[in-house]
C-alpha cells in the first residue's frame, strides 16, 4: 500500500514543484516506486519532468471530473522507477464544474484508489492556493510536507494553511499527518537565512525536516532541461539535498535506517 504524500502551501514560490520533482526523482533513485501527481494547473511537474502539457491528451482533470482511470491516465517518465499522472490547464475549470458535485472533496482521493497499491510513494504536487483541488489533495493524503522558503515572509500565510489542515483532520481525513516543514532557498551566507531557520525550528521543532534544501542553481535550471537535478548533475547540492530528504522520510517511516 503506497503512502500519498501532498507538497502543499498556498504561497507560490516556496519550491513546492522543485520540492515535489526531485524528492519524486531521489525516491525513484533509492529504487521506491513513484508517482508524481500534478495537481497544479500551471503543470510545472508535467513540463520539468519533460513533457509539454499542450500535448497532454488526458490529464488528472479528466480523472478527477470525467472518472477516467488513473491508470489510463499515468505516463512513464525517462527515470526508472517514476511515473508521472500530468497536469493540463484545463485543471483551472475543475473547481467551478465540481462545485455541484456529490462528495466534490473526495474525487482525487478515488482517482487514487486504483493505483494506490502500484506504487510505494505517490508525491502530489498542489497549486499554489487553498481551493478545491488543493482540498481533494490533502483529503487524498496520508501526510503533507510543507515548503517554505527561507526569506522574510517565510511564515506569513502558514498559519493559515496549518488551520485549513486541521479542518481537513477534522471533517475530510482525520488520519492526515504532517510529514514535515521542508526549509528551501537556504543561503549559508545571508543572515536573514538563518533567522528564519532559528525561528522556524523554535516554533515548530520537532515538524521541521533536519534536511535544509539550499539555493542552487541546478535545481533551478534543470526544468528547463526537462529533467530532475538527480539527472542533471548528480553531485550537485540541490541533487543530494533532496536525495538526504528522502533518506530522511524512509527513516521516519521506518523503511530504512538512517544512513
Amino acid at each position: 500500500m503506497g503512502k500519498i504524500i501532498a507538497i502543499a502551501n498556498q504561497k507560490g514560490g516556496v519550491g513546492k514543484t522543485t520540492t515535489a520533482i526531485n524528492l519524486a526523482a531521489s525516491m525513484a533513485a533509492l529504487e521506491y516506486k513513484t508517482l508524481i501527481v500534478d495537481a497544479d494547473p500551471q503543470a510545472n511537474s508535467t513540463s520539468g519532468l519533460g513533457f509539454n502539457p499542450k500535448e497532454i491528451e488526458y490529464s488528472i482533470y479528466e480523472c478527477m471530473v470525467e472518472n477516467v482511470n488513473a491508470r489510463d491516465v499515468i505516463i512513464r517518465t525517462d527515470i526508472n522507477f517514476l511515473d508521472l499522472l500530468p497536469s493540463h490547464i484545463d485543471l483551472v475549470g475543475a473547481e467551478v464544474e465540481m462545485i455541484n458535485l456529490k462528495n466534490r472533496e473526495d474525487k482525487m482521493k478515488e482517482a487514487m484508489r486504483d493505483v494506490k497499491n502500484d506504487y510505494d510513494f505517490i508525491i502530489i504536487d498542489c497549486s499554489p492556493s487553498l481551493g478545491l483541488i488543493t482540498i481533494n489533495s490533502l483529503t487524498a493524503s496520508d501526510s503533507v510536507i510543507i515548503p517554505v522558503q527561507c526569506e522574510y515572509f517565510a511564515l506569513e500565510g502558514l498559519g493559515k494553511l496549518l488551520n485549513t489542515i486541521k479542518i481537513i483532520q477534522s471533517r475530510l481525513n482525520t488520519g492526515l499527518e504532517i510529514e514535515g516543514i521542508l526549509l528551501t532557498m537556504y543561503d549559508l551566507r545571508v543572515r536573514l537565512s538563518n533567522q528564519v531557520v532559528d525561528e522556524v525550528n523554535t516554533h515548530f521543532q520537532q515538524m521541521v525536516f533536519s534536511t535544509i534544501i539550499p539555493r542552487n542553481i541546478r535545481l533551478s535550471e534543470s526544468p528547463s532541461f526537462g529533467v530532475p537535478a538527480i539527472a542533471h548533475d548528480a553531485e550537485s547540492k540541490g541533487a543530494v539535498s533532496y536525495l538526504n530528504l528522502a533518506r530522511e522520510i524512509l527513516a521516519k517511516n521506518g523503511m530504512v535506517q538512517p544512513g
